[in-house]
């Protein structure tokens, strides 16, 4: 295998492949970034002594055609693959100057760091993770087999799909919001004085990914602006709408006296809000709120179509419903006796409570709910007779 670009992911899939047994030849525009990741165990810093089976181009979107192209003239490998996060813009420089487009396969492993360069590499970084692969209409089965093998050589899911769908589905799962954690990020340098000090873990959760590098997500953000721009532009709406809901709600509160010692603006500035918000949501303080709460619901109800980190592809799940016994510790017991099955318990709800005790819902997999139930069961716990489930 060769591969050209020894940054981030680049070297981690080289440290994975070496890993394996495979023999990895490196190359890159910085010969020092070449000679680390070979320093690493990632393979050697030297060009193959014959054509490999696959080269992995790790270099940015833009780059992607000019260097499949320079490594086909050469002979370089028998099949090829990338690693880029976009894939409209590449795929249709390939097909319309390279000399053999049938032996490129896309590709894109979900995977990465907030720290960029061969020293980050890690070799388990895309286990269990999902990688793209976008074949074109004159992708060979051979290079995509090649691609299907370098995933899972990885620990890798992968996932076959086309290349607009995948700018698409990237542009609002890992593009925009890499945007957006800069430019929450960027507020910070014009924030109060107390910043650092109340700084929490949620603040550091959305902005820790603004840590790229800045010239590689510069291409990134460039060659995927079409399937960007729609996403920003809903955005934009949602966060119109919040901002006048919440102008409303200052409003109230300057007019109730609340900011009687400040500035005046800051009473127009909310009065324009208000304005705004009546036009468009009839105004009034509890429109402003249930704005607020429907976002917020919302955003609810987005996360929980995602899976959980390393928990796979979705799979169909059937609620335990137990009967935990209202004495003290009760319940921490049965978190317990779950968590020792290998079942996540982030997700465990209390439906109820009965006089009894609690009725608690346990999501597990319908294929296991009723080994599961069994083991439980076996284990002293009562599961609530189906009737007393709540309706739907």
């Amino acid at each position: 295998m060769a591969v050209i670009g020894t940054g981030l992911i680049g070297t981690s899939v080289a440290l994975a492949a070496a890993g394996q047994g495979v023999s990895v030849y490196l190359s890159d525009r910085s010969r020092a970034a070449a000679r680390t990741a070979a320093a690493l165990g990632a393979g050697r810093a030297e060009d193959p002594p014959e054509p490999v089976d696959l080269a992995v181009l790790a270099v940015p979107p833009s780059r992607i055609a000019e260097v499949l192209i320079a490594a086909q003239e050469r002979g370089l490998a028998r099949a090829y693959t990338d690693v880029a996060s976009v894939k409209t813009g590449p795929e249709r420089a390939v097909l319309a100057r390279a000399p053999e487009p049938s032996r490129y396969v896309g590709g894109h492993p979900l995977a990465g760091r907030e720290r960029s360069g061969p020293l980050a590499a890690r070799a388990e970084l895309f286990r269990g993770r999902p990688w793209a692969l976008t074949p074109h209409r004159l992708t060979s089965r051979a290079a995509l087999d090649r691609g299907l093998e370098l995933a899972e050589l990885c620990g890798a899911a992968p996932v076959v799909m086309r290349s607009r769908e995948h700018d698409e589905v990237v542009a609002l799962t890992s593009h925009v919001p890499h945007l957006l954690a800069s430019v929450m990020a960027a507020r910070l340098r014009d924030g109060p004085a107390g910043v650092p000090l109340l700084a929490g873990q949620g603040l550091r959760d959305v902005t820790r990914i603004a840590a790229g590098d800045p010239r590689l997500w510069s291409d990134i953000l460039r060659s995927n602006a079409a399937a960007m721009a729609g996403v920003m532009k809903e955005l934009r709406d949602d966060l119109a709408r919040v901002a006048a809901a919440l102008d409303v709600l200052a409003g109230e509160d300057a007019s109730a006296g609340v900011s009687a010692g400040e500035d005046a603006s800051a009473g127009e500035d909310a009065s324009a809000g208000e304005d705004m918000f009546a036009e468009h949501h009839d105004g009034g303080h509890d429109q402003g709120v249930r704005t607020l709460e429907d976002l917020l619901a919302r955003g609810v109800a987005g996360l929980a179509g995602l899976p959980r980190p390393g928990a796979g592809p979705p799979v169909a799940e059937a609620g335990l419903r137990i009967l935990v016994p209202d004495r003290p510790g009760e319940l921490a017991r049965l978190l317990g006796a779950v968590a020792a099955l290998g079942i996540a318990v982030d997700d465990i709800a209390v439906e109820a409570a009965e006089e009894s005790g609690l009725r608690v819902r346990v999501p597990v997999p319908t294929a296991d709910a009723e080994r599961i139930g069994a083991k439980l069961g076996a284990d002293g716990w009562d599961r609530a007779p189906a009737e007393s489930a709540p309706a739907g």
